[in-house]
């Protein structure tokens, strides 16, 4: 099946369908940067390096071109929630990420959409905004008679076998009624389990980076020996692995750093830390989950990133194993980029399951369909 991948980023959601067999045929991304990141890894997609704005305008897509759409528009475009859709949230201009995303959906019409997004988005404005993100889409004055039914759900990282309390709140929209998703959600699981035994299990911080040993200059690092589940699953058959660099510290940075023990952060350090974070200068444990992976996992005063032994930040590639990315994802461009490629991201064992999820809602409630106008469509 065909997928269209909008605000794409590095891939991360584009690998997850990848792994499920889908055929990513599209992606959308802005930063020509981290579009480079995407070519590299997913050479077999047309990759559109543009404004989502002269996209939509430009009649790229077509009704058909893609079974599900994915993809998660940057929740700073939301802004207040206007009187009704057509007359405040869906016309605002502040709000062109998020609305260009939907007339993409509305053009292509694809059997299943997914759309993820911040856990805050449910909160702002007092719910209001995602009150009118859910009634656009299933407005049928705005999508021809054909509305999507659309379900929500918060989907915490550790509970797919990633090691971080990361947590992102997924719409998951559907051109037929699926009738029980917690059933249809299930199964996926069941289904996983029964090919990868290990893939929900809980990873601690050691079972996804333990074996990745000193970093080089250049990142390369001779491929580690995999000595957990969590590692074998990431491994790949290179003779080596990239992005393994280290942040060159400050002298006082490195000193706090020093200062501060496994699941501590600033608060042991008795001096005044300028930093919006309450886990600035946290050291990682060996034994448990990461916090959220954040574009700013390279900075010591960013959060709880400090590596669990080591007086430095994580590198690229352990923040990379953190988000689930396999070995042999490579990330090009600076370091600031290649941060913001990693924090961005969802992680790729998530969005295998939301493949094989959308599989299943395609085989069981579509499969041989008449769409309202009479005409025959296959779907999957």
């Amino acid at each position: 099946m065909n997928v269209i991948d909008l605000f794409s980023g590095c891939g991360g959601l584009s690998l997850g369908f990848k792994q499920a067999g889908y055929d990513v045929t599209r992606a959308v991304e802005l930063d020509p940067g981290i579009a480079a990141t995407y070519r590299e890894n997913h050479p077999e997609t047309d990759m559109i390096v543009d404004d989502i704005r002269n996209i939509d305008n430009t009649g790229v897509f077509r009704e058909g071109d893609a079974d599900v759409i994915i993809g998660g528009p940057p929740c700073q475009g939301f802004s207040m929630a206007g009187a009704r859709i057509r007359g405040g949230f869906i016309d605002d201009p502040r709000n062109y990420l998020f609305r260009h995303y939907f007339n993409v959906v509305r053009t292509v019409r694809p059997a299943v959409f997914v759309m993820e997004n911040v856990k805050g988005i449910t909160t702002m404005q007092g719910g209001r905004i995602f009150e009118e993100i859910l009634g656009t889409f299933s407005d049928p004055e705005l999508l021809g008679g054909r509305p999507y039914h659309v379900y929500p759900r918060l989907v915490r990282a550790i509970q797919f076998g990633v090691p971080q309390k990361r947590e992102r709140m997924v719409l998951i929209g559907t051109l037929r009624e699926v009738g029980d998703m917690d059933a249809l959600w299930k199964e996926t699981r069941e289904d996983i389990c029964r090919e990868y035994p290990h893939y929900f299990d809980p990873v601690t911080v050691r079972d996804a980076i333990g074996n990745l040993g000193a970093t080089s200059a250049d990142g390369k690092i001779a491929n580690p020996v995999a000595r957990t589940e969590y590692q074998r699953y990431l491994a790949c058959d290179r003779e080596s692995v990239t992005n393994h660099t280290q942040t060159r510290h400050s002298p006082v940075a490195t000193d706090r750093m020093r200062r501060v023990a496994s699941g501590e952060n600033y608060t042991v350090l008795e001096e005044t830390i300028r930093s919006v974070h309450s886990g600035s200068y946290g050291r990682l444990s060996w034994e448990e989950q990461a916090p959220t992976v954040t574009t700013r996992f390279d900075t010591p005063a960013g959060g709880r990133f400090i590596h669990p032994e080591e007086d430095r930040t994580l590198s690229p590639r352990e923040a990379a194993r953190i988000q689930s990315f396999p070995d042999d994802f490579v990330f090009c461009g600076t370091k600031t980029s290649i941060c913001k490629q990693i924090g961005n991201a969802v992680p790729p064992k998530i969005a295998y399951f939301l493949a094989r999820l959308a599989q299943k809602i395609i085989d069981n409630v579509h499969g041989e369909a008449k769409d309202e106008s009479g005409i025959t469509e296959k779907m999957g």
